[in-house]
């Protein structure tokens, strides 16, 4: 008696992600998990293949490997070129059967040192960043009030994200500049300034904390409180010390933040030793406000207080820096009292990276008429500009190196003429994190 035929079904794919982004010469750049199975078949028995189906010269079909035996495989692309282009991927089963799915993918320019490169996903504004153990790190973005958790070892999406704009009562972008952290808790500030047609936003008016709980992986932020006011506080402070750096016109209808005499804070850190003042860090303005000027800190003396009871700020002495023309764009420290700044232009027009804006690391340790000293000079031809210290290593160790972040919401990740942050996939949209040794 003959035996009873098997029937196979139709094999069905799936893939983790519609839209994938990498990079040329990318190392460990982000992968696709590609699910796959059939009824009455082992998955082991499946094949899965994957072939260019558009624009083979940014990524052809010998570019696209597929990984794994069971049910869940892994693509992975080698990128040629920048651009666009539409992978097929396809499961052929037993029986004949198969199945198809399309990839869409995009491929940003190389940059130095690709194999110190990651390219944090879903965002391209990233703006601040505080490490929170076990290799991850959060990310704010300035182009909206979402927090992002990323493996920094990794070239991937979020791990998990939080956006607290109801708890803090707005609707728009509260335009994350800087953060910090003592203990579990995390500060955050605004930029405090105007947006860039001059108008008054109050939601950029806003510095708020989160708690952490947990780490690596399984980090968890619940929100705690906010203050809207500090801006105000600043004006005042700087009227009442004869108007020395010229916040009430830096602050007027009509006034660009990111101008020489504007007034734009990209900085938060706290004093050596202390868990209640904090320097808020300028980008803009410099002090004097003239070419050649000095970056400017202003210490915020009873910060804890301001966030934990709404206390109206109270101020030190203004410090100004020489950093060689440039101004803050962020200040992180160590446990050793260990300060970088990360310097940068104040000019909106040289900042995104397209025009060889200078950057620079300076190592400081927090003491008012102390100089800095540069550790670093920055690449200036990749796209973005470099907004974030994750984290300062031990500066007295030879070789220490340090990540950095960039906001890559004004370059042209794919040669297409539009900027990341206007990209329609938030997939393509990214940042790239970056090792640096220091000299």
């Amino acid at each position: 008696m003959p035996a009873h035929a098997v029937t196979y079904g139709t094999p069905t794919i799936s893939l983790s992600a519609g839209y994938l982004s990498g990079s040329v010469a990318g190392v460990g750049d982000q992968t696709v998990d590609v699910t796959v199975g059939q009824s009455g078949a082992d998955v082991s028995a499946l094949t899965v293949s994957a072939s260019a189906s558009s624009k083979a010269s940014v990524a052809g079909t010998g570019d696209v490997t597929v990984t794994g035996a069971g049910a869940v495989r892994r693509l992975a692309v080698t990128a040629h070129s920048r651009g666009y282009t539409t992978l097929t991927i396809k499961v052929t089963g037993l029986g004949g059967k198969t199945a198809t799915k399309t990839l869409s993918y995009a491929a940003s320019a190389a940059v130095q040192n690709p194999a110190d490169a990651r390219y944090f996903s879903g965002a391209s504004d990233s703006s601040a960043a505080v490490d929170v153990g076990g290799g991850f790190t959060v990310v704010a973005d300035d182009e909206n009030n979402v927090l992002r958790l990323y493996d920094r070892s990794r070239s991937d999406a979020p791990v998990r994200t939080w956006d607290f704009s109801s708890q803090l009562g707005v609707t728009k972008e509260v335009d994350i500049e800087g953060a910090t952290r003592i203990g579990n808790t995390v500060y955050w500030t605004g930029s405090l300034g105007n947006n860039k047609d001059g108008e008054y936003k109050a939601p950029r008016n806003t510095v708020f904390t989160t708690t952490v709980s947990g780490s690596g992986s399984a980090t968890q932020l619940a929100y705690g409180r906010s203050y809207k006011h500090l801006r105000e506080d600043l004006v005042a402070w700087d009227q009442a010390h004869g108007d020395a750096y010229g916040f009430a016109a830096g602050t007027a209808t009509g006034q660009a933040p990111k101008q020489i005499d504007g007034f734009n804070v990209e900085g938060l850190e706290f004093a050596p030793g202390s868990t209640t003042t904090a320097y808020v860090g300028f980008r803009a303005p410099l002090a004097p406000a003239v070419p050649g000027g000095k970056a400017l800190l202003v210490p915020v003396t009873n910060f804890d207080k301001v966030l934990s009871n709404g206390s109206a700020a109270t101020f030190g002495s203004a410090i100004e820096l020489d950093l060689g023309g440039l101004s803050v764009r962020d200040i992180r420290k160590n446990a050793q009292d260990q300060y970088l700044i990360l310097a940068g232009s104040w000019d909106e027009a040289v900042a995104n990276g397209d025009n060889a804006a200078p950057y620079a690391l300076y190592q400081w340790d927090g003491v008012a008429g102390h100089a800095p000293v540069k550790r670093a000079d920055l690449p200036t031809t990749d796209p973005g500009g470099w907004e974030a210290v994750v984290e300062v290593p031990d500066l007295s160790v030879p070789g220490a190196r340090v990540q950095l972040i960039t906001d890559s919401g004004s370059a042209d990740l794919y040669g297409d003429g539009i900027e990341a942050k206007d990209l329609t996939h938030p997939e393509f949209k990214k940042s790239r994190a970056a090792w640096f040794t220091l000299s």
